[in-house]
């Protein structure tokens, strides 16, 4: 994590962390973390290690409701949930996470809550990644492999809102998540409008009008409980039939509201 100030900060914004996250919507104890030392190393005179900054990525295998899923999610807490080398192999488009969602073939759960790429990066690279590069192709193959859950958890930008897209189920948190290519500084500077991320990619805008994300809820709690009932639907990929629950709805119910739904006049 990022530290007690900006996990605070990160709370006093209604929100989770990652790791509040993750625990809130698996079984309890299953999280089996993966890449925990993955991130960026600072170094002094002779190479010597100063500091590591931890990828703001946290990812894993774990059981929602029994079932096993891959599942992971930017930390906001680090660097914003910036993109980085790091985070790029370990979570997000074309990240490890994906590659374990592959191989064992199970759900794919997405808890997004960061800004994409960072100038710096590029500016210390010397160059940009565009989508297609590293990992596009494996982001959109999962799509016809097994079930893939986005949700929104916070300000979703760059790469983190065109992997939100990239589902079969998404939801977002009214008042506290939005989605969008690039926030409103970078509107202002190429429209010269000035507008704020509600404005621009709140769930009025995502959900209601656009449909770029399919639904909206009012808290993450909310959020979990939709992945968890849309999951119980689905098979674990698409060589498994999707679960058998008993029946509680009787057989012999009539639901007469049918009747009217269709006039029986066919100049009506």
């Amino acid at each position: 994590m990022g530290g007690p100030e900006n996990v605070a900060r990160q709370h006093s914004g209604g929100r989770l962390t990652v790791r509040e996250r993750i625990e809130r919507i698996t079984d309890e104890g299953s999280l089996r973390e993966v890449g925990t030392l993955a991130g960026t190393g600072e170094y002094g005179e002779h190479h010597v290690l100063r500091k590591v900054t931890p990828a703001p990525y946290v990812a894993g295998l774990a059981r929602i409701d029994g079932r096993p899923v891959a599942i992971g999610g930017e930390d906001f807490t680090v660097r914003g949930g910036t993109s980085f080398g790091a985070l790029r192999r370990k979570g997000g488009q074309g990240g490890y996470i994906e590659d374990l969602a592959h191989h064992y073939k199970i759900p794919l759960v997405n808890l997004i809550d960061g800004a994409g790429g960072t100038v710096t990066s590029a500016k210390r690279r010397g160059y940009v990644v565009f989508p297609g590069v590293d990992g596009f192709e494996r982001s959109v193959e999962l799509l016809g492999e097994v079930p893939v859950i986005s949700a929104v958890l916070g300000t979703a930008a760059g790469g983190p809102a065109g992997r939100a897209i990239l589902s079969h189920f998404s939801v977002m948190v009214r008042g506290t998540s939005q989605i969008f290519a690039a926030g409103p500084p970078v509107v202002k500077r190429s429209l010269g409008q000035v507008i704020d991320k509600e404005e621009l990619g709140g769930a009025a805008v995502a959900v209601d009008e656009a449909g770029s994300v399919h639904k909206a809820v009012e808290s993450e709690d909310d959020a979990f409980d939709q992945i968890r009932r849309f999951l119980s639907f689905m098979p674990q990929n698409v060589w498994e039939l999707p679960p058998v629950l008993p029946v509680t709805d009787p057989v012999e119910r009539r639901e007469e509201a049918l009747l009217d739904i269709v006039p029986e006049s066919r100049t009506r």
